[in-house]
């Protein structure tokens, strides 16, 4: 029996060679075919589902935002009748309570509620199946909540402080809207966002429509 030293068609040709690497070697050559190992590094090169919340968090997240949310309507609520107070009395002293009961919950009490419910709601979207942008309803309440947090910043406490001053001055209100305008439109976007919180309307978002043509 002669053996040719240059060719692989003899019998005992394939000796020594695994199973594994022809099967492998035969798919990569074949068209349109797709290796195990191949299979298993586009699965690992995808992202995964984004982290959840787990149940307990998740409820423990919810009560803190309802609360927050609940004590931001009380805030407003407060602030809404001592602006009325101030604007419609004739009393001075009485002008010059409210101006400032109004400074203190301006001051130390609107501000950390608004951040508070605006955390909480962030985690709470970031962390459960409705997302930050996957619903219309979710994607506006956020930036409402962003934009009401800002005007009290630099809307609602200014106007505040200004009024302070001015009563403290010996002088009159500068203007009743300065301490009725803020309240006002605080508990608008307050009572509208939460009509939106139970309706849920729109839909979802491109990007949400997107994610669950993919899912």
């Amino acid at each position: 029996m002669t053996l040719d030293d240059g060719g692989d068609t003899g019998p005992y040709s394939d000796v020594g060679t695994p199973v594994c690497s022809r099967r492998e070697t035969t798919a990569r050559t074949r068209p349109g075919r797709v290796s195990r190992m191949d299979m298993d590094t586009r699965q690992k090169s995808q992202p995964g589902p984004p982290r959840r919340l787990g149940r307990a968090a998740r409820r423990a997240v919810l009560v803190v935002h309802v609360t927050a949310s609940a004590c931001w309507l009380g805030l407003t609520l407060g602030l809404l009748a001592l602006g009325t107070t101030a604007a419609t009395t004739g009393s001075d002293v009485t002008v010059a309570a409210s101006v400032r009961a109004m400074r203190l919950f301006a001051d130390w009490l609107l501000l950390p509620v608004a951040l508070l419910t605006l955390l909480s709601g962030l985690v709470l979207s970031l962390g459960t199946v409705w997302g930050l942008a996957r619903y219309r309803w979710v994607y506006t309440k956020f930036w409402l909540t962003l934009a009401t947090t800002t005007a009290t910043v630099f809307a609602l406490r200014p106007a505040v402080h200004a009024a302070v001053a001015s009563v403290a001055a010996g002088g009159p209100l500068p203007d009743a809207g300065d301490v009725l305008f803020g309240p006002v439109v605080s508990l608008s976007a307050y009572v509208f966002m939460t009509a939106i919180s139970v309706l849920k309307p729109w839909g979802r978002t491109r990007r949400g429509k997107q994610t669950q043509r993919f899912a």
